[in-house]
């Protein structure tokens, strides 16, 4: 059978996925809600804005009618911004016809309305008997777009789901894993995002390589601590889309995060900052929704924790590191 599959969201991201399904043959139908984008992708049959250089496939086509996406194929990969991925499963339920949804994300947060993880989204809004899986790991949109060596991985509780996943995205250059823990990779996904911040935060305040791994280390200890509270595993946070996408997020002027972070090191505005990244910036939501969920469950996250401050409380960048250099001495854990 003709492989099909329709991806929602126009972005870096969703445009490299989208090129990646069509170099492996499958029909692809990529969605986005910019009607004026969408007309511009479909006429210069590249995305000029957000991954220029790279040319669409035949078998990639464009559209801005959602209806059309819902019903181009049985499965669906959401890679819209975090804070639009419950309202666009909404809106994407209403024109659904086939009763064979799969649903598949390449989202990385927390529901910004209540924290809540994207697979009981998916569940509320669809039921949890569909078949859904998230896609995560150490992935820049312009290395796969250029066909540079990449791994991620595929994490469902429905094996025939990810398998199919991984048949579909699976290339010579594109590596996918598979795992049954979606928790866990959803929870490194997104306070990775943070730590990105923070990590950029001390670079742009000058400080070194000692710093940097101090951070990401530590970082990776509290993003285990929280995400097994929540139901992960401990072993995922040591994988692809645990430790291997922190460290990249934490080390590469790639990552918007990191960049911004990076800005606000260097004495920037907030609002200046984000208008020049100009896309989307997961972690500065994230800070809020992991802080809260640390509160909630009593967990220690001093990192998350300086850096919502920074992010929300106007914080000093200087005065959060302080902050930790000053905590109390401890066994390491």
């Amino acid at each position: 059978m003709e492989k099909r599959i329709s991806i929602l969201g126009s972005g870096s991201w969703g445009t490299a996925l989208a090129l990646l399904a069509a170099r492996n043959g499958c029909q692809t139908l990529l969605w986005g809600h910019n009607v004026g984008h969408i007309e511009s992708l479909a006429i210069d049959r590249e995305n000029k804005h957000y991954l220029p250089g790279f040319a669409f496939p035949n078998n990639l086509t464009i559209t801005s009618d959602l209806k059309e996406a819902t019903n181009f194929s049985s499965v669906i990969l959401v890679c819209v911004p975090s804070h639009a991925f419950k309202t666009t499963l909404i809106e994407l339920k209403s024109y659904l016809t086939n009763t064979n949804i799969k649903i598949a994300w390449a989202t990385k947060g927390f529901n910004p309305d209540d924290g809540c993880l994207l697979h009981d989204i998916v569940a509320n809004i669809f039921g949890d008997k569909t078949p859904a899986a998230i896609l995560s790991g150490p992935t820049f949109a312009n290395e796969v777009a250029a066909k540079l060596p990449t791994a991620i991985t595929i994490a469902s509780s429905h094996p025939d789901f990810s398998a199919y996943l991984c048949n579909m995205l699976h290339s010579d250059v594109f590596r996918t894993y598979t795992s049954s823990d979606v928790i866990g990779v959803e929870v490194g996904g997104a306070i990775k995002n943070v730590l990105a911040i923070a990590a950029g935060i001390a670079d742009g305040l000058g400080f070194g390589a000692n710093t940097r791994a101090a951070l990401i280390t530590r970082g990776l200890n509290e993003t285990i601590r929280l995400g097994v509270k929540l139901g992960g595993k401990q072993e995922t946070f040591m994988g692809l889309a645990g430790l291997g996408d922190l460290i990249l997020t934490c080390t590469d002027n790639q990552s918007r995060n990191r960049r911004f972070g990076l800005a606000l090191g260097l004495g920037k505005d907030i609002t200046i900052a984000k208008k020049e990244i100009g896309q989307e910036i997961e972690g500065i939501s994230a800070a809020k929704e992991t802080y809260l969920l640390a509160k909630k469950y009593k967990i220690d996250m001093p990192i998350a924790e300086q850096t919502y401050k920074v992010l929300y409380e106007n914080m000093p960048p200087l005065t959060a590191v302080q902050n930790l250099l000053g905590r109390e001495q401890k066994a390491e854990s």
